[in-house]
């Protein structure tokens, strides 16, 4: 039964291989950053906006609905 290494001595390989992987990546530019960011603030605001209008129409039907009953 082979024996494990210890996790300081695999340690340093690790960050090795980490390095390497992160010198592959695609990293997006500025522009695309600030686009996409801007993105999910509007997307954020617009579906924040339609819920909070959602739940004052379903909150007044429901109130209508039990004044009935």
């Amino acid at each position: 039964m082979a024996k494990k290494k210890r996790w300081y001595k695999r340690f340093i390989p690790f960050l090795k291989e980490v390095r390497s992987e992160v010198k592959k990546v695609t990293w997006p530019s500025r522009k695309e950053v600030y686009n996409t960011t801007l993105a999910v603030i509007f997307a954020t605001l617009f579906f924040g906006f339609y819920l909070f209008l959602m739940d004052i129409i379903f909150s007044w039907a429901i109130k209508r609905i039990e004044a009935i009953f």
